[in-house]
């Protein structure tokens, strides 16, 4: 159990934007890349599937319908938030 609680108004510095991804509908192929920018691994994510991405690069494709929902934390800072990797081809499972 975790007691009712509240958070200190505490000052963060946030160098590294992380996030977590649920999928609620459908399918996704999750491309991950490493700290260097490189491509190392693809996963199949499914309905009710949760990740938490802490470094490194990544990439979705949809491969049904989806909806997903992505948390992270802000302020968003739009297009000077991300570092556009180029994607992999598809690559098979």
């Amino acid at each position: 159990m975790i007691g009712a609680h509240t958070h200190r108004l505490v000052k963060r510095e946030i160098r590294l934007t992380q996030e977590v991804l649920f999928v609620r509908k459908g399918k996704i192929k999750a491309n991950f890349y490493d700290i260097e920018k490189r491509y190392f691994d693809s996963r199949i994510l499914e309905p009710g599937d949760i990740i938490l991405l802490t470094g490194g690069g990544h990439g979705y494709e949809a491969l049904e319908d989806v909806e997903m929902v992505e948390i992270k934390q802000g302020p968003y800072l739009g297009k000077d938030d991300k570092i556009q990797l180029k994607d992999i081809a598809s690559k098979k499972l």
